[in-house]
């Protein structure tokens, strides 16, 4: 089973892992819940490295 991990870019450029582990739905509603309370930052869902 492929896993998946949230990310975040700040204003700088830094990027950072959120949360990892995940299966893409709930990855994909973490991600989405980040960014429904209005965070400035860019979120984004990738499969995590084999």
């Amino acid at each position: 089973m492929e896993t998946y991990r949230v990310m975040r870019q700040d204003d700088n450029g830094n990027r950072f892992v959120v949360a990892k582990g995940l299966g893409r739905a709930e990855a994909e509603e973490l991600a989405g819940e980040f960014e429904a309370r209005g965070h400035k930052q860019l979120y984004w869902i990738e499969a995590e490295p084999a």
